[in-house]
This record gives structure tokens, sequence and C-alpha cells, in this order.
């Protein structure tokens, strides 16, 4: 008789989710319309502000918790979740921004605690390891908002011309192709043990035998001081062999949290929880690493914005402060409190200017460290470890070599491998 083939057990099909129901955090089905229904959180956390008791900080935490997994929009197939962090900067800049224009002294005191309270929420999240889309609904709801004013307030005016207006334009679909191609992935290295598991010896040997594919990013040199010190990238491809299990592999090579071999100059980022090759710093502007791959389109995303800004603010200011110079201008403006609209626009034109200061000075930065071959996170290594020394008020940082001693121990001890 033949063996009679076993059925896997049939599993119960789910209901499909109507445009309004999601499945929440604790894995039950759940309606939008139910979202301030049974807030056991919230409910503790008034009752002790209500009687003047201190609210502790597990409660608000369960209480953020609780709103973010509430906040939804219907969409098809199930209600689609919001992410609370982008929410602010929709609401909080066009009003800080009005109110700024209202007189002199509300705009030193307001564009004063903008940056405050932005670094303020930056090392918050930074401490706790935490992804956020705060800043990066920052930065493109102001460039969004700032378009906008441009087009209400200082085009009518009649000073800027159509050639003028398609230029900035240009710039502003520039800033977003460039940030689109900085968003993508910065060169994540995975566990090609986990990827590999369907494949063949025959395979893996196959692909073990491939030669070094040409890296991505700027261009590499050699070991004795190029633009880029970088190991080829066939060393991942080579990483069956020196992945979990090697006892040959060394401390400052092995990640432990992602079960590799890491490559010269890759590092595990602990806010995106994956290792990154040649990882350069974790961006929050971008909400992503820039590594290998993307660190051309970080370096383009910069330049393209801050020569677009500076053209804006060229423009606006030779709009609402004529028969004056740009620099000029820009401190000394007569009359410009006189009307709302030239208020509004030189409220943002000072905006304008603290954003692309602060990019600006990441551009510097960046450049500097192309030109010493070393990446922000092995400036910031070397100083930790006190092997490098501050130079120009701190701009330069001078490693002493350390990074060159890393990249040759670490490749030295893959080619052992």
């Amino acid at each position: 008789m033949k063996p009679v083939k076993k059925t896997k057990a049939e599993e119960p099909e789910l209901e499909p989710l109507c445009c309004c129901e999601y499945i929440d955090r604790n894995g039950e089905k759940n309606h939008v319309a139910a979202c301030l229904c049974d807030c056991q959180d919230l409910d503790e956390g008034c009752d002790r502000w209500i009687t003047c008791k201190s609210v502790q900080p597990e409660t608000c935490e369960k209480i953020m918790d609780t709103i973010s997994d509430r906040l939804r929009i219907p969409w098809l197939r199930g209600a689609k979740k919001v992410n609370i962090s982008i929410l602010p900067p929709l609401f909080l800049l066009p009003v800080f921004l009005r109110v700024a224009s209202w007189h002199f002294l509300l705009g030193v005191v307001v564009l004063t605690s903008l940056p405050v309270l932005a670094l303020w929420y930056y090392y918050l999240t930074h401490r706790r390891k935490e992804q956020t889309l705060f800043f990066l609904s920052l930065g493109l709801f102001s460039l969004g908002y700032m378009y906008y004013v441009f087009l209400q307030e200082v085009v009518p005016k009649g000073r800027v011309g159509p050639t003028r207006l398609a230029l900035l334009t240009c710039g502003l679909l520039l800033i977003l192709f460039a940030l689109y191609r900085a968003k993508k992935n910065p060169g994540y290295l995975r566990n090609p043990a986990h990827n590999d598991r369907a494949l063949s010896g025959s395979q893996v040997e196959c692909l073990n035998r491939k030669g070094p594919e040409k890296p991505k990013g700027f261009p590499s040199a050699d070991l004795s001081g190029g633009l880029n010190n970088r190991a080829p990238k066939d060393e991942t491809k080579d990483s069956p062999r020196t992945s979990a299990g090697s006892p040959a592999k060394g401390k400052d090579d092995w990640c432990a949290k992602c079960q590799l071999v890491r490559p010269a100059r890759a590092w595990h980022c602990r806010i995106c929880g994956i290792c990154v090759r040649r990882m350069d710093h974790h961006c929050v502007w971008i909400n992503s690493c820039v590594g290998e791959s993307n660190h051309q389109a970080f370096i383009l995303a910069l330049l393209v914005f801050l020569l677009t800004s500076v053209y804006g603010i060229t423009l606006t200011l030779d709009t609402i402060c004529t028969d004056r110079s740009v620099f000029t201008a820009l401190f000394y403006c007569p009359g410009v409190y006189a009307n709302y609209s030239s208020a509004l626009c030189f409220t943002c034109v000072w905006y304008s200017v603290i954003i692309t200061g602060s990019m600006a000075y990441i551009f510097l930065i960046q450049l500097i460290n192309i030109s010493y071959n070393v990446t922000e996170r092995e400036v910031q290594q070397a100083l930790r470890q006190k092997t490098g020394r501050r130079l120009l008020c701190g701009l330069i940082v001078d490693t002493d070599g350390a990074t060159d001693k890393m990249l040759c121990y670490r490749t030295h001890k893959l080619i052992m491998l």
C-alpha cells in the first residue's frame, strides 16, 4: 500500500481587517473609534496629577506607548500607524515662526529657543539610542514651508522673475532627489549564515570564488594613504568562512550582535541595530547611517542644500530690503516689522540662516575628514581613547595614524582568516 501523505494542519483564516480596524500591541483587534476607551495609564497619570502627586517616568512611557499605538489613520486592509515624532514640526514650526514675526524681541526669543529645543530632543533620543523621524520631518517640512512662504510673500512683490523662481525650484527638487538617494542602503552587513541556508555547498563555494566588486562611494586607495582606506567588498562574500564558529575572530572584528566578522572600517550602529560598511556616523536628519554606499549622496545633498538656501536667502533679502547688500540687510533692515508680510519673510530668512549655518558646519567637518582620510566614527573613537588631538579650535582632529594602524591590523586579521 502506498503511504498516506501527511497533510499540514489547516491554519484558520483570519478575517480581513476593515479600513478602520487594526491589531494593537496586545495582538487584539481594535478600532480607531475606540482610541479614547480603556485608557488606564492615562487615567492613573491624570489622577496623580490632580492629587498633586508625582507622575512616575514609567507611567509617562506607558502613556506615550499607548498614544503611539492608537494614533492611526484609516487605510486599506487595516488602519496604519502614524509615527508620533513627525507631528510636532508640522504644527509647531508655523506657529513659532508667525509668533516670532510679531515683534523683534519675540523673534530673538523664538529663534534662540528653537535650536535649544532641537538639541535637547537630540540628546534625549541619542542617549536612549532611539530612532526618531522628528529631524527628518523637521527638515522636509522646513523646506516645504520656506518654499510656500517664498511663493506667497516674496514672488508677488515682483522682484523675482520666472528664471530665478525656476532655478530655485530646480534646487529644491535636487535636494529632495539627493535626500532620497542618501536614504538608501548605506552598506548594511548581513549575516550570510542566515541568507545562505538554502544554498548548497557548491553554490556557496561558487560565491566565494567571485572576484571583488568595485566599491561605491569615494574612490578607494592603497593602505599608504589615499582618500578612503577600505578593504575590498569580497570580504563579506568570504564571510561564510569567517562567520559564527570561527575560532580566530578578533575582538575588534567580531560583532556579537550581528554574529559576523566585520571588514575593515565597518562598525555596528546601536541605533539602527546593524553593522554598516565604512560607517561614518548616524545622521538624524535622514534617520539613517552614512556609510560606504550613500556617502556621496549625503555630501551632494549638503552641497545642493547650501547653494539653494543661500540663493533663496539672497532673493528674499533683495526683495524686502532694497538698496542694501545682503549682509547689511541681514542685520539692519529698518521698517521690516512695519508690515506683517515682510516681517514673516525676515523671520524665515533668519530661521534659514540658522539651519544653513548648522549644515555648513557639518559639510565643513565632512570635507576635513575626507581630506584627512578618516571617518567621523574614527574621529570620535580617537578622542574617546585619547589617541587624537584637536587642532584649529576643534575643527581638525589629528588621529596620529590610529586609523591606518587599526585598518592594517584588521585587514591582516581577515587575510589570516
